[in-house]
């Protein structure tokens, strides 16, 4: 990772009040993710060291802030990743699903501030980040009944709204901070996903995941039980395959990653090397062929589902059940709090495409989510707030 970050002795040093905020190395980093301080943050694995490695085109750098960084103690940290905007010497600064910061304390500025400031001075023409705590929620068990032509999430009532995340949006418009896409129904504009789906497993046994099911996810696990379906963690030489079945899925069902079978290998190298077993490929075999392939990354007490992909003939044996109901109890015996399936629609139009996804998930009997989503503001004065305008025209040619 060395070659992609930049050099602490070019990276400039502000200090705001107390706080100080330094470039630190991967190791303080992890550490300090680790730690109980750290772990009670919640980081996800877009924030972790090795995603620098996994984003190529993009330079990278390791913050921290804290009474005093370079001893290691630390309150908060960044991987901010960097990309030259063609033809200038200025960056858009990127924190996916960061920074790592306590979002609770009411003097954002303290450990923003400095933050901000450093980017600037490191050549940052603006910058775009993703508060962690979540805005709203919707147990399955509400949205199952309420779906129909034209419904949105946005229409029901939600089960819980998050008063943390309330606060937090509202103290960044106050610093002139803009959430990207606006209200996020449809076409959103954020980079990670807006809206996600998460299973409680903290304080539930193995018996309560299985009740949590419904009745069709119940029946399909048993299914493919009964026809023989073999889960198993797979290894870096199942890729290929997985990629090949991704590729199926997608045309499939109608989107598109764009993501090569390189960035895969890339990924499972880089965290893997980080933390064995940090991300796994697992595999459903029905007669010696591989029908289905997902993806689960976990940090700390987290749990990720991330990628899944399947094979259009013999889908009646239910392999991708199989998959998630094992991921699911995996990632209980691991001790994670919560199983998050990432990203779901907005959409509660069963006639709509998209849904599908959404109703497969609320199956698990867990919640949508509804993050905070990703905030973005430009750096300085007139020049960098006309760069940032012709970065996001450059971004939507691409």
């Amino acid at each position: 990772m060395s070659a992609l970050l930049v050099p602490p002795s070019r990276v400039p040093q502000p200090r705001n009040r107390d706080v100080a905020l330094r470039t630190i190395t991967a190791e303080t980093y992890r550490h300090f993710l680790a730690s109980p301080d750290g772990a009670a943050l919640g980081a996800g694995f877009l924030q972790c060291p090795s995603w620098a490695d996994v984003k190529e085109g993009w330079r990278a750098q390791l913050l921290g802030w804290g009474p005093d960084p370079e001893a290691g103690e630390l309150t908060g940290v960044a991987l901010v990743l960097l990309r030259q905007f063609p033809g200038t010497r200025k960056y858009f600064a990127y924190l996916p699903e960061g920074p790592v910061a306590d979002w609770r304390d009411p003097d954002v500025d303290g450990w923003l501030g400095p933050l901000l400031e450093h980017l600037r001075r490191a050549g940052a023409f603006a910058v775009r980040i993703g508060p962690s705590p979540a805005y709203r929620r919707w147990d399955a068990a509400l949205l199952k009944p309420l779906t129909g032509p034209g419904r949105r999430l946005g229409d029901v009532l939600a089960s819980e709204v998050d008063p943390l995340g309330t606060a937090v949006a509202e103290r960044l418009r106050a610093r002139g901070w803009r959430r990207c896409g606006g209200d996020g129904t449809g076409g959103d504009g954020d980079a990670q996903p807006r809206h996600v789906f998460h299973v409680p497993l903290a304080g539930r046994t193995t018996e309560d995941l299985w009740s949590g099911l419904n009745q069709e996810w119940r029946r399909n696990v048993r299914r493919a039980r009964k026809e023989g379906v073999a889960v198993v963690v797979g290894s870096a030489a199942e890729l290929p395959e997985f990629h090949r079945l991704l590729g199926i899925t997608e045309r499939r069902d109608g989107f598109r990653l764009g993501r090569s079978l390189a960035y895969y290998e890339r990924q499972y190298a880089a965290l893997n090397t980080e933390e064995p077993g940090r991300m796994k490929l697992y595999l459903a075999r029905h007669r010696g062929e591989i029908l289905a392939a997902h993806t689960m990354i976990t940090v700390g007490r987290r749990a990720w589902y991330q990628t899944g992909a399947s094979a259009d003939h013999r889908r009646e044996v239910r392999p991708s059940n199989a998959l998630q109901w094992r991921m699911l109890l995996d990632a209980h015996a691991l001790g994670a709090d919560v199983y998050d399936m990432r990203g779901v629609p907005s959409t509660l139009d069963p006639g709509e495409r998209a849904y599908g996804l959404l109703r497969w998930k609320l199956g698990t009997g867990g919640q949508v989510v509804e993050t905070l989503g990703e905030w973005e503001r430009p750096l300085g004065g007139s020049a960098n707030h006309a760069l940032h305008r012709a970065f996001q025209a450059y971004l939507n040619r691409r």
